[in-house]
């Protein structure tokens, strides 16, 4: 056996720079880094000298850096994915919470934090957690619930089935999500003798799981004694790339389509059978159509409380769940029926069980009602002073949208708000982050959504709250020269919890600055702000200030930011549906009587699905 002698920090890169797609890439487009004590002299030099052919992304943020990596990897549909490393202590605790975001969202990451000694010589060293009762535990292990795979380097030659089952999960899409390879310190300098066949390149497929034929024809035979049946499209049909199919299978057999955020955009929004968004921030024509179904299709989604509105959506009293989902997990939920399977086979093998069955389209008046409803709330405002809506700043950013434009958002009022008001042309034009809906993903995640697609228009919609939170990759954006547009609404506050608060009965607290504990209001300039970190960046007075700024986004080499002030009070009147937020039972406030009153009634008709 030929052998190369190697650190094990070089073996991982150069292992890693040698996994391919089918498509011939890298299946690791790179590594983002922050170095510190435990991966600088390791992990550092063997990324240095893998130049180009394994490359170093220098971020500002451990979490933000792998926000980044993240929404790379959801951009491309789970296709392509990044690694990220740290140092020990705070450095590798900062990406808990991004995998815990990429846990929740099923999606590719590999997080490499340094570790502390496996000799154990120096211990404590700087930054180590030291746990009185177990000698093995460190800081890394807060990694272990959110990491879908989690393995300890504490030998060089522990890489040669390490590396191999870390592909595997970021890989399969059943298991798919974030994997961590915690690599202690002194190991990754150590030399080992490789076996030369280890490095030679290998092809990940991501593979399409068939249809169990009992599943299957218990499904059919569902279906086919449905009167009214609907599809909640999810975000397991962008990931199986089975748009196309889903169009074929709901037109073919006539099946309406709802889209929950993560499945927005798997249908263009004027196709005659998408209903539109569904649940909690969904279309009246989409949730009326799920309250009357008889048999509800879920492709490739999780059900969770915004889709289902907290499982108080689905009305029909003979209604019967059918969860056609890759995860086995996922596909039982709430006592469905299962249909295990990719979503791209599962819906053909499905149409071919149904044949020629055709079912009742939907009454068409029920999607141009919602429009005739909503489509005036979007146009631009007239003359006046008032501020501008969140609405208004949507339609400006939808009339001033291409055929090229990708969307996104991740937290606070313009998830809602975009899920009902925008209409997306193409799949993959609409990127949500609303399975952790992490504030602080926006900058960084538009940032990886435009490496991942250099042709696209990406527009990153961000409160001032989620700005606030977390903007440092601004910095990196400017610095690589990545080109992407930023519209900061600035509402002064967290706008979207504190309509929470009063809808729940509270009393405005805390949420907006005017309402919580400060000396005096915050007069923050976020234009400069951004334009400080290396952004071009300009604060409009009006929405048709907003519209001829973003005419001028094609211009700009690197980030855009305009900000607009916006009013943190008005949100969507139409559409929507109940969520389940626990309203206390005793409080002095009548306001809060009176909304537990009504939540107990709402929890009443919660389907358990059993």
């Amino acid at each position: 056996m030929t052998t190369i002698r190697l650190t094990a920090a070089q073996a991982m890169v150069r292992w890693l720079a040698a996994q391919k797609t089918e498509t011939g890439e890298t299946f690791l487009a790179g590594c983002w880094a922050i170095f510190g004590h435990g991966n600088v002299a390791g992990l550092g030099e063997a990324l240095q000298a893998a130049g180009d052919a394994f490359p170093t992304f220098r971020g500002q943020n451990e979490q933000s850096m792998a926000h980044a990596a993240i929404a790379y990897a959801k951009q491309l549909g789970r296709a392509r994915a990044m690694a990220v490393t740290s140092s020990i202590g705070p450095g590798a605790t900062n990406m808990v919470t991004a995998a815990a975001l990429a846990h929740v969202n099923r999606l590719p990451v590999l997080f490499i934090p340094g570790d502390v000694f496996a000799n154990r010589g120096p211990d404590p060293v700087l930054q180590q957690i030291e746990d009185f009762a177990d000698g093995t535990v460190s800081a890394n292990d807060c990694f272990r619930p959110v990491s879908r795979y989690f393995d300890r380097i504490t030998r060089p030659e522990q890489l040669l089935t390490a590396l191999p089952r870390a592909l595997r999960v970021m890989t399969d899409p059943a298991d798919c999500g974030p994997v961590t390879l915690a690599f202690c310190q002194d190991v990754q300098a150590e030399a080992f003798d490789w076996p030369e066949a280890f490095f030679a390149e290998r092809v990940w497929r991501l593979r399409r799981v068939q249809p169990d034929p009992v599943e299957l024809d218990a499904v059919a035979g569902l279906l086919r004694t449905a009167r009214q049946p609907v599809i909640v499209a999810g975000g397991g049909v962008h990931y199986a790339f089975a748009t196309d199919a889903l169009r074929e299978f709901a037109e073919r057999h006539g099946i309406a389509v709802v889209e929950t955020q993560a499945g927005k955009s798997a249908l263009p929004w004027d196709h005659p059978l998408n209903l539109g968004p569904v649940g909690v921030t969904g279309a009246s024509s989409a949730n009326a159509l799920c309250e009357t179904a008889d048999v509800i299709l879920g492709v490739g989604t999780r059900f969770q409380d915004f889709t289902t509105g907290s499982w108080a959506l689905f009305k029909n009293p003979a209604r019967r769940l059918i969860s056609l989902n890759v995860n086995a997990y996922d596909a039982v939920k709430h006592g469905a029926v299962p249909l295990c399977a990719d979503a791209m086979v599962g819906l053909q093998a499905l149409g071919q069980a149904l044949g020629a069955q055709r079912f009742v389209e939907p009454d068409p008046r029920l999607k141009a009602d919602w429009f005739a409803a909503v489509d005036p709330l979007c146009a631009a405002p007239g003359e006046g002073n008032a501020l501008a809506t969140d609405q208004q700043v949507i339609g400006a950013v939808q009339r001033a949208a291409g055929p090229d434009t990708v969307v996104m958002c991740a937290a606070g009022t313009m998830p809602g708000e975009l899920h009902k008001l925008w209409k997306a042309t193409r799949p993959m034009s609409y990127h949500m982050e609303y399975g952790y809906s992490c504030m602080g993903y926006e900058i960084a995640g538009a940032m990886g959504i435009k490496m991942a697609e250099t042709d696209r228009d990406v527009i990153c919609m961000v409160g001032d709250g989620s700005y606030m939170m977390m903007n440092s990759e601004m910095a990196t954006a400017a610095m690589l020269g990545v080109r992407f547009t930023v519209v900061i609404t600035d509402n002064r506050g967290y706008g979207c919890i504190n309509r929470l608060q009063m809808g729940t009965g509270g009393a405005e607290f805390n949420n907006l600055y005017a309402h919580a504990r400060v000396a005096r209001q915050p007069r923050i300039d976020f234009a400069a702000h951004a334009a400080a970190m290396g952004a071009e960046a300009v604060k409009v007075a009006s929405v048709a200030e907003l519209e001829a700024a973003l005419a001028r986004r094609a211009g700009v080499d690197g980030p855009y930011v305009i900000v607009i002030d916006t009013d943190p009070y008005p949100s969507t009147p139409h559409g929507g549906h109940w969520w389940d937020v626990a309203v206390p039972e005793v409080s002095a406030r009548k306001e809060v009587a009176a909304a537990r009153e009504k939540y107990e009634e709402k929890t009443s008709s919660q389907w358990l699905g059993h």
